[in-house]
């Protein structure tokens, strides 16, 4: 089988994974001619003031919101990785698997303005090329991605480093957060309309969010 030349990395809580997720890891592979898009659950992650739900459990919805779209695999090792995930380590790892492959992080417009505050950011930059989505309902002045400006196509990133290489992906307005997937579980309002339907199941079986 021959080695994928383009991978796309998108990490995420995915506590839980909902419709805008998946409409963003389709959009991605067509837009960035990916051969191969890494879907990747964090662990322990560094950066949430809120405690995630159980690694096991935001895998399985992963699993079961995002294996059957043609070009995506869930990635379980920041899951399964002890201590801290830092997307550093999750590249070199990829990086060493795919010597030959271009990786491709997909990120959002918020956190490419808190990319800086990364762990060991500037060598994520060395590892792959940054895929900013942006909202189409954001203005050429609003928008962090600006594909005109070939110097510096990102603004509001500081003291990014030369020879770093940046995409933009342009995708819908959405209202669909996880935030507000949660509240409306906690509060026993329906969800059938923002995540697939196993991925609901799985949330009243295992009686996640069952309280704000």
């Amino acid at each position: 089988m021959p080695q994928p030349k383009r991978i796309g990395v998108f990490g995420g809580a995915f506590d839980p994974p909902h419709n805008t997720h998946a409409a963003l890891i389709s959009l991605a592979l067509a837009q960035l001619q990916l051969d191969q898009l890494r879907i990747i659950p964090t662990g322990r992650a560094w950066h949430k003031v809120r405690s995630l739900s159980p690694a096991a459990d935001r895998l399985a919805m992963a699993e079961l919101a995002f294996s059957k779209i043609p070009g995506g695999v869930v990635d379980a090792r920041e899951a399964q990785r002890a201590g801290p995930t830092y997307t550093v380590d999750t590249l070199r790892e990829l990086r060493q698997e795919n010597p030959d492959a271009e990786l491709i992080l997909l990120i959002g417009g918020d956190q490419a303005r808190a990319l800086p505050t990364w762990h060991r950011w500037h060598e994520v930059l060395q590892f792959a090329t940054i895929c900013v989505a942006d909202r189409v309902d954001q203005t050429r002045a609003g928008a962090i991605f600006d594909p005109q400006n070939q110097a510096n196509p990102v603004k509001y990133v500081p003291d990014c480093p030369p020879g770093a290489r940046f995409v933009g992906l342009q995708m819908p307005l959405s209202p669909i957060s996880a935030s507000d997937i949660r509240a409306r579980v906690a509060a026993h309002q329906s969800i059938e309309s923002l995540v697939c339907e196993p991925v609901a199941r799985y949330i009243v079986h295992h009686h996640l969010y069952q309280t704000a």
